[in-house]
Protein backbone atom coordinates (compact mmCIF):
# COMPACT_ATOMS: atom_id res chain seq x y z
CA UNK A 1 0.00 0.00 0.00
CA UNK A 2 1.52 3.28 -1.07
CA UNK A 3 1.35 6.17 1.38
CA UNK A 4 1.51 9.61 -0.19
CA UNK A 5 3.03 12.71 1.35
CA UNK A 6 -0.41 14.32 1.50
CA UNK A 7 -1.68 11.41 3.57
CA UNK A 8 1.18 11.76 6.07
CA UNK A 9 0.66 15.48 6.42
CA UNK A 10 -3.08 14.98 6.95
CA UNK A 11 -2.48 12.32 9.60
CA UNK A 12 0.01 14.50 11.47
CA UNK A 13 -2.44 17.39 11.39
CA UNK A 14 -5.20 15.22 12.86
CA UNK A 15 -2.88 14.01 15.69
CA UNK A 16 -1.81 17.56 16.49
CA UNK A 17 -5.42 18.73 16.72
CA UNK A 18 -6.29 15.74 18.95
CA UNK A 19 -3.38 16.35 21.35
CA UNK A 20 -4.14 20.06 21.55
CA UNK A 21 -7.76 19.27 22.30
CA UNK A 22 -6.76 16.84 25.11
CA UNK A 23 -4.39 19.39 26.65
CA UNK A 24 -7.10 22.04 26.59
CA UNK A 25 -9.55 19.66 28.23
CA UNK A 26 -6.94 18.78 30.89
CA UNK A 27 -6.21 22.44 31.57
CA UNK A 28 -9.90 23.23 31.74
CA UNK A 29 -10.38 20.34 34.16
CA UNK A 30 -7.46 21.53 36.27
CA UNK A 31 -8.60 25.12 36.16
CA UNK A 32 -12.08 24.16 37.31
CA UNK A 33 -10.97 21.82 40.14
CA UNK A 34 -12.23 22.91 43.54
CA UNK A 35 -9.92 23.55 46.49
CA UNK A 36 -11.19 23.08 50.02
CA UNK A 37 -11.10 26.24 52.13
CA UNK A 38 -12.25 27.14 55.63
CA UNK A 39 -11.99 29.86 58.25
CA UNK A 40 -10.17 30.09 61.58
CA UNK A 41 -12.39 29.40 64.56
CA UNK A 42 -12.40 31.00 68.00
CA UNK A 43 -12.75 28.66 70.97
CA UNK A 44 -11.82 28.51 74.63
CA UNK A 45 -9.19 25.85 74.86
CA UNK A 46 -6.05 24.87 76.73
CA UNK A 47 -2.70 23.35 76.00
CA UNK A 48 -0.27 21.40 78.15
CA UNK A 49 3.29 22.65 78.21
CA UNK A 50 6.14 20.58 79.56
CA UNK A 51 9.30 21.82 81.22
CA UNK A 52 12.42 19.83 82.08
CA UNK A 53 12.71 19.70 85.85
CA UNK A 54 15.04 18.80 88.70
CA UNK A 55 13.64 17.07 91.78
CA UNK A 56 14.98 17.97 95.24
CA UNK A 57 14.14 16.81 98.74
CA UNK A 58 12.44 19.41 100.88
CA UNK A 59 15.41 19.00 103.26
CA UNK A 60 18.72 17.64 102.03
CA UNK A 61 21.71 18.16 104.34
CA UNK A 62 25.27 16.99 104.86
CA UNK A 63 26.15 15.25 108.12
CA UNK A 64 29.69 16.08 109.23
CA UNK A 65 31.88 15.20 112.17
CA UNK A 66 31.94 17.99 114.75
CA UNK A 67 34.93 16.53 116.59
CA UNK A 68 38.20 14.84 115.67
CA UNK A 69 38.66 11.19 116.46
CA UNK A 70 38.32 7.62 115.29
CA UNK A 71 34.96 6.50 113.96
CA UNK A 72 34.00 3.81 116.43
CA UNK A 73 30.55 2.78 115.19
CA UNK A 74 28.18 3.18 112.21
CA UNK A 75 24.65 2.36 113.33
CA UNK A 76 22.80 2.74 110.01
CA UNK A 77 23.20 1.58 106.43
CA UNK A 78 23.03 3.32 103.09
CA UNK A 79 19.47 3.96 101.91
CA UNK A 80 18.04 3.27 105.37
CA UNK A 81 15.12 5.26 106.77
CA UNK A 82 16.07 6.89 110.07
CA UNK A 83 14.01 8.61 112.74
CA UNK A 84 14.71 11.99 114.30
CA UNK A 85 17.18 11.56 117.19
CA UNK A 86 18.34 8.09 116.05
CA UNK A 87 22.06 7.40 116.59
CA UNK A 88 23.86 7.19 113.25
CA UNK A 89 27.59 7.52 114.00
CA UNK A 90 29.68 7.27 117.17
CA UNK A 91 33.15 8.81 117.32
CA UNK A 92 35.54 7.32 119.93
CA UNK A 93 34.61 9.31 123.07
CA UNK A 94 37.46 8.38 125.45
CA UNK A 95 39.22 11.75 125.39
CA UNK A 96 36.00 13.71 125.74
CA UNK A 97 34.80 11.49 128.61
CA UNK A 98 38.07 12.17 130.42
CA UNK A 99 37.71 15.91 129.83
CA UNK A 100 34.18 15.77 131.24
CA UNK A 101 35.36 13.95 134.37
CA UNK A 102 38.16 16.50 134.84
CA UNK A 103 35.71 19.39 134.47
CA UNK A 104 33.32 17.82 136.98
CA UNK A 105 36.16 17.36 139.50
CA UNK A 106 37.20 21.00 139.14
CA UNK A 107 33.58 22.01 139.61
CA UNK A 108 33.40 19.99 142.83
CA UNK A 109 36.58 21.71 144.10
CA UNK A 110 35.20 25.13 143.25
CA UNK A 111 31.97 24.34 145.07
CA UNK A 112 33.87 23.29 148.23
CA UNK A 113 35.99 26.44 148.06
CA UNK A 114 32.85 28.54 147.79
CA UNK A 115 31.35 26.91 150.89
CA UNK A 116 34.53 27.53 152.89
CA UNK A 117 34.76 31.12 151.71
CA UNK A 118 31.11 31.64 152.60
CA UNK A 119 31.80 30.51 156.21
CA UNK A 120 34.79 32.84 156.46
CA UNK A 121 32.79 35.69 154.98
CA UNK A 122 30.01 35.13 157.52
CA UNK A 123 32.64 35.57 160.29
CA UNK A 124 34.05 38.66 158.60
CA UNK A 125 37.36 36.83 158.12
CA UNK A 126 37.51 37.45 154.36
CA UNK A 127 36.32 40.34 152.30
CA UNK A 128 33.18 40.28 150.12
CA UNK A 129 35.46 40.40 147.09
CA UNK A 130 36.98 37.04 147.94
CA UNK A 131 33.49 35.56 148.30
CA UNK A 132 32.53 36.95 144.89
CA UNK A 133 35.72 35.49 143.43
CA UNK A 134 34.84 32.04 144.81
CA UNK A 135 31.36 32.25 143.27
CA UNK A 136 32.88 33.24 139.93
CA UNK A 137 35.28 30.29 140.05
CA UNK A 138 32.36 27.92 140.65
CA UNK A 139 30.41 29.38 137.72
CA UNK A 140 33.47 29.02 135.49
CA UNK A 141 33.88 25.38 136.54
CA UNK A 142 30.22 24.66 135.82
CA UNK A 143 30.64 26.23 132.38
CA UNK A 144 33.62 23.97 131.72
CA UNK A 145 31.43 20.97 132.64
CA UNK A 146 28.75 22.08 130.20
CA UNK A 147 31.36 22.58 127.47
CA UNK A 148 32.85 19.14 128.07
CA UNK A 149 29.37 17.58 127.98
CA UNK A 150 28.73 19.34 124.66
CA UNK A 151 31.97 18.04 123.13
CA UNK A 152 31.13 14.55 124.37
CA UNK A 153 27.67 14.87 122.85
CA UNK A 154 29.24 15.71 119.50
CA UNK A 155 30.78 12.23 119.43
CA UNK A 156 27.25 10.85 118.96
CA UNK A 157 25.97 11.95 115.54
CA UNK A 158 22.17 11.69 115.55
CA UNK A 159 19.57 12.23 112.85
CA UNK A 160 18.21 15.81 113.02
CA UNK A 161 14.96 14.74 111.29
CA UNK A 162 13.23 11.73 109.74
CA UNK A 163 14.83 10.87 106.42
CA UNK A 164 16.80 8.54 104.18
CA UNK A 165 20.55 8.18 104.55
CA UNK A 166 22.64 8.40 101.41
CA UNK A 167 26.08 7.04 100.53
CA UNK A 168 28.56 6.44 103.37
CA UNK A 169 31.63 8.61 102.86
CA UNK A 170 33.63 6.95 105.70
CA UNK A 171 34.06 3.52 107.25
CA UNK A 172 34.41 2.30 110.82
CA UNK A 173 37.91 2.90 112.15
CA UNK A 174 38.48 5.96 109.98
CA UNK A 175 40.36 8.84 111.57
CA UNK A 176 38.05 11.83 111.20
CA UNK A 177 38.95 15.47 111.06
CA UNK A 178 36.63 18.11 112.43
CA UNK A 179 34.05 18.93 109.74
CA UNK A 180 34.68 15.78 107.66
CA UNK A 181 31.68 14.61 105.59
CA UNK A 182 30.03 11.43 106.89
CA UNK A 183 26.94 11.14 104.66
CA UNK A 184 23.90 13.09 103.50
CA UNK A 185 20.34 12.89 104.78
CA UNK A 186 17.18 13.56 102.76
CA UNK A 187 13.68 14.35 103.98
CA UNK A 188 11.52 13.05 101.13
CA UNK A 189 8.12 13.59 102.72
CA UNK A 190 7.67 16.44 100.23
CA UNK A 191 9.65 17.22 97.11
CA UNK A 192 10.62 20.54 95.57
CA UNK A 193 10.59 20.36 91.78
CA UNK A 194 12.37 23.19 89.96
CA UNK A 195 11.68 24.05 86.31
CA UNK A 196 12.72 26.95 84.07
CA UNK A 197 10.15 29.11 82.31
CA UNK A 198 10.93 31.48 79.39
CA UNK A 199 10.41 35.20 79.95
CA UNK A 200 7.36 35.47 77.67
CA UNK A 201 5.55 32.63 79.45
CA UNK A 202 6.52 34.05 82.83
CA UNK A 203 4.93 37.39 81.85
CA UNK A 204 1.76 35.63 80.67
CA UNK A 205 1.61 33.80 83.99
CA UNK A 206 2.37 36.73 86.27
CA UNK A 207 -0.07 39.04 84.44
CA UNK A 208 -2.94 36.55 84.41
CA UNK A 209 -6.01 36.97 86.62
CA UNK A 210 -5.29 33.82 88.62
CA UNK A 211 -1.66 34.68 89.36
CA UNK A 212 -2.34 34.69 93.12
CA UNK A 213 -4.03 31.29 93.10
CA UNK A 214 -2.02 28.12 93.56
CA UNK A 215 -1.30 26.76 90.08
CA UNK A 216 -1.68 22.98 89.95
CA UNK A 217 0.83 20.99 87.89
CA UNK A 218 1.67 17.36 87.16
CA UNK A 219 4.98 15.54 87.02
CA UNK A 220 6.00 13.22 84.20
CA UNK A 221 8.68 10.91 85.57
CA UNK A 222 11.70 9.56 83.68
CA UNK A 223 9.85 6.32 82.85
CA UNK A 224 7.27 8.42 80.95
CA UNK A 225 4.59 7.79 83.57
CA UNK A 226 2.77 10.48 85.53
CA UNK A 227 3.51 10.76 89.24
CA UNK A 228 0.47 9.79 91.30
CA UNK A 229 0.32 13.11 93.18
CA UNK A 230 -0.29 16.62 91.88
CA UNK A 231 1.90 19.56 92.80
CA UNK A 232 1.38 23.24 93.49
CA UNK A 233 3.51 26.08 92.11
CA UNK A 234 4.49 27.95 95.27
CA UNK A 235 7.43 30.22 94.46
CA UNK A 236 9.22 31.97 91.60
CA UNK A 237 12.87 32.91 91.96
CA UNK A 238 13.89 36.54 92.14
CA UNK A 239 15.83 37.00 88.91
CA UNK A 240 16.26 35.68 85.37
CA UNK A 241 19.22 33.70 84.15
CA UNK A 242 21.06 36.16 81.91
CA UNK A 243 22.42 33.37 79.71
CA UNK A 244 19.18 31.45 79.04
CA UNK A 245 16.56 34.17 79.58
CA UNK A 246 14.63 31.80 81.86
CA UNK A 247 13.40 32.10 85.43
CA UNK A 248 13.01 29.18 87.85
CA UNK A 249 9.63 28.14 89.24
CA UNK A 250 9.30 25.75 92.20
CA UNK A 251 6.44 23.30 92.64
CA UNK A 252 5.89 21.24 95.79
CA UNK A 253 4.69 17.63 95.52
CA UNK A 254 3.62 15.38 98.41
CA UNK A 255 5.54 12.10 98.35
CA UNK A 256 3.66 9.75 100.71
CA UNK A 257 4.88 6.54 99.05
CA UNK A 258 8.51 7.67 98.87
CA UNK A 259 8.65 7.18 95.09
CA UNK A 260 10.59 10.36 94.41
CA UNK A 261 14.21 10.75 95.53
CA UNK A 262 16.57 13.69 95.66
CA UNK A 263 18.34 14.30 92.34
CA UNK A 264 15.76 12.70 90.03
CA UNK A 265 14.70 14.36 86.79
CA UNK A 266 11.37 14.62 85.05
CA UNK A 267 9.07 17.04 83.25
CA UNK A 268 6.55 19.41 84.74
CA UNK A 269 3.23 19.39 82.88
CA UNK A 270 1.42 22.72 83.18
CA UNK A 271 -2.01 23.35 81.66
CA UNK A 272 -2.22 26.81 80.08
CA UNK A 273 -5.76 28.09 79.30
CA UNK A 274 -6.48 30.14 76.17
CA UNK A 275 -9.67 32.19 76.03
CA UNK A 276 -11.09 32.94 72.58
CA UNK A 277 -8.11 31.30 70.94
CA UNK A 278 -7.91 31.58 67.14
CA UNK A 279 -7.42 28.02 65.89
CA UNK A 280 -6.51 26.64 62.46
CA UNK A 281 -5.54 23.14 61.27
CA UNK A 282 -1.83 22.48 61.11
CA UNK A 283 -2.17 21.09 57.59
CA UNK A 284 -3.27 24.55 56.38
CA UNK A 285 0.23 25.91 57.09
CA UNK A 286 3.60 25.63 55.42
CA UNK A 287 7.08 26.78 56.36
CA UNK A 288 9.71 28.76 54.52
CA UNK A 289 12.99 28.86 56.42
CA UNK A 290 11.96 29.58 60.03
CA UNK A 291 8.64 31.30 59.27
CA UNK A 292 5.13 29.87 59.01
CA UNK A 293 2.64 30.83 56.32
CA UNK A 294 -0.92 30.16 55.17
CA UNK A 295 -2.70 30.88 51.90
CA UNK A 296 -5.51 33.40 52.39
CA UNK A 297 -8.27 33.58 49.75
CA UNK A 298 -9.53 37.07 48.95
CA UNK A 299 -13.00 38.05 47.64
CA UNK A 300 -11.85 37.47 44.06
CA UNK A 301 -10.75 33.89 44.93
CA UNK A 302 -7.10 34.89 44.51
CA UNK A 303 -4.55 33.10 46.71
CA UNK A 304 -2.37 35.36 48.88
CA UNK A 305 0.55 34.06 50.93
CA UNK A 306 0.48 35.39 54.52
CA UNK A 307 2.83 34.95 57.47
CA UNK A 308 1.33 33.88 60.81
CA UNK A 309 2.64 33.67 64.35
CA UNK A 310 1.92 30.54 66.39
CA UNK A 311 1.14 30.96 70.09
CA UNK A 312 0.80 27.27 70.94
CA UNK A 313 0.48 23.85 69.37
CA UNK A 314 -2.27 21.30 69.88
CA UNK A 315 -2.60 17.89 68.22
CA UNK A 316 -3.39 18.70 64.54
CA UNK A 317 -4.06 22.37 65.40
CA UNK A 318 -2.23 25.66 65.87
CA UNK A 319 -3.29 28.57 68.08
CA UNK A 320 -2.57 31.77 66.13
CA UNK A 321 -1.78 35.03 67.90
CA UNK A 322 -0.82 37.16 64.90
CA UNK A 323 -1.42 37.28 61.15
CA UNK A 324 -5.02 36.05 60.84
CA UNK A 325 -8.51 37.10 61.83
CA UNK A 326 -11.69 35.11 62.27
CA UNK A 327 -13.07 36.53 59.01
CA UNK A 328 -10.18 35.31 56.82
CA UNK A 329 -10.67 32.38 54.46
CA UNK A 330 -7.71 30.03 54.30
CA UNK A 331 -6.73 27.22 51.96
CA UNK A 332 -7.17 23.88 53.69
CA UNK A 333 -5.86 21.40 51.12
CA UNK A 334 -3.82 21.55 47.93
CA UNK A 335 -1.18 23.91 49.28
CA UNK A 336 1.49 22.46 46.99
CA UNK A 337 -0.78 22.77 43.94
CA UNK A 338 -1.28 26.54 44.00
CA UNK A 339 0.93 29.58 43.61
CA UNK A 340 0.80 33.02 45.13
CA UNK A 341 -1.63 35.36 43.35
CA UNK A 342 -3.31 32.45 41.53
CA UNK A 343 -7.07 32.51 41.05
CA UNK A 344 -8.76 29.26 42.10
CA UNK A 345 -12.19 27.66 42.49
CA UNK A 346 -13.05 26.92 46.11
CA UNK A 347 -15.36 24.79 48.18
CA UNK A 348 -16.00 26.05 51.69
CA UNK A 349 -16.04 23.74 54.72
CA UNK A 350 -17.39 24.91 58.08
CA UNK A 351 -14.63 25.15 60.72
CA UNK A 352 -16.50 22.86 63.12
CA UNK A 353 -16.75 20.22 60.41
CA UNK A 354 -13.02 20.50 59.81
CA UNK A 355 -12.32 20.01 63.52
CA UNK A 356 -14.59 16.97 63.73
CA UNK A 357 -12.83 15.39 60.78
CA UNK A 358 -9.52 15.91 62.56
CA UNK A 359 -10.97 13.82 65.40
CA UNK A 360 -9.95 16.38 68.00
CA UNK A 361 -12.07 18.38 70.36
CA UNK A 362 -10.79 21.59 71.89
CA UNK A 363 -12.52 22.20 75.18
Amino acid sequence: MKITIKTLVFTALILTISLTSCEKKHEEKQDHSEFLVTKPIKKDTSTTKDYVSQIHSIRHIELRALEKGYLKQISVDEGQHVKEGQLMFKIMPNIYEAELQKAKAESDVAEIELKNTQLLADGNVVSPNELAMAKANLNKAKAEVALAQTHLGFTNVKAPFDGIMDHLEVREGSLLDEGELLTTLSDNSKMWVYFNVPETEYLDYIMSKDKDSKKQVELLMANNRKFNQKGIVETIEGEFNSETGNIAFRATFPNPDGILRHGETGSILMTVPYKDALIIPQKATFEILDKTYVFVIDKSNVVRQKEVSIAAELPHLYIINKGLSESDTILLEGIRMVKNNQEIHTKFLEPNQVLSELDLYAE
